[in-house]
């Protein structure tokens, strides 16, 4: 009997990706009003809460649901669909994979993935802050696709990519924090003999990656929503949002990482037993190299 393992097709990350959002998409949310709360504003995640709650009525904790689905589509399926190909193509036979390999292959997945999901991670960004603007103020896009169009029309197609450096950037991290780590984790379980690749080892690896990767992403998720929500010509540059965070003390690159480690711990959690269960229920055997 084969006890080679099935893999997924290449947009099953996105799938899965797509799923967890709308799990933990309230603390997304959360976490964007923290990061963008004016220096002193005393703002916290239970006062947030129900700050938003009081004012917008309980759906307003998914405001911005839409461009969260667009974003994981466009961005995570591009990231996994590059991983995981990259990682059939350098071991199509399962071989292991090298950590510094692992890196690097999750690192070039990241900033594709991160550039070419800038467009609906800034929509997201805008939605999700609206509720916490004047009324006069906000941007009141109905969905996704009319967010996308509206920055276009008043901004010119380039505006949709704003932000797309530091969104770059903080997906090199957070891809290597997740993809990477989660499979070298996963591996020393495995290797360890205590551990079979089952839910257990998956919640465990996951976790694992989740806390990883927030650490790794916090202080250049800060400044990525500070770009992608300021007005025009509000910062000259990136040098100019570093430096203007870096006034408000250390401790302001990890604005909102309480929530952003409660977002991201269970959305990377969600990601890969999701995936997981994609890949054995749906996936198919690779085509070995030496086969006959």
């Amino acid at each position: 009997m084969s006890t080679q393992k099935k893999v997924g097709k290449w947009y099953f990350g996105g799938l899965a990706s797509a799923g967890a959002a709308c799990c933990t998409h309230p603390l997304d949310l959360l976490k964007v009003h923290l990061q963008t709360a004016s220096p002193g504003s005393g703002g916290s995640i239970l006062r947030s809460t129900l700050s938003i709650v009081k004012t917008q009525g309980i759906l307003a904790m998914y405001n911005g649901l839409s461009a969260s689905l667009v974003r994981q589509l466009t961005y995570s399926t591009t990231r996994f669909a590059i991983y995981e190909s990259a990682k059939n193509t350098v071991a199509p036979n399962n071989e292991k994979i090298g950590f510094l390999k692992r890196a690097s292959m999750s690192a070039v997945a990241g900033a594709c993935g991160g550039f070419i999901g800038t467009p609906g991670d800034m929509v997201n960004v805008r939605m999700q802050n609206d509720v916490k603007l004047p009324v006069e103020q906000r941007r009141n896009y109905k969905h996704a696709i009319d967010g996308l169009v509206r920055v276009a029309r008043e901004g010119g197609f380039r505006k949709l990519f704003s932000g797309a450096d530091w969104a770059s950037a903080r997906a090199v991290c957070v891809t290597t924090g997740q993809l990477c780590f989660y499979d070298v984790v996963k591996d020393q379980l495995l290797s360890s003999g205590y551990f079979q690749d089952n839910l257990t080892t998956h919640f465990t690896s996951s976790l694992a990656a989740g806390a990883i990767a927030t650490t790794l992403t916090q202080p250049l998720d800060v400044l990525k929503t500070r770009a992608m929500n300021a007005k025009p010509g509000e910062f000259k540059g990136p040098l100019d949002l570093f430096t203007f965070t870096a006034k408000q003390g250390p401790l302001a690159f990890f604005k909102g990482y309480v929530p952003a480690f409660l977002r991201l711990g269970p959305h990377t959690i969600i990601t890969f037993i999701l995936l997981e269960q994609l890949k054995s229920n749906f996936g198919v055997l690779p085509v070995s190299k030496n086969a006959a």
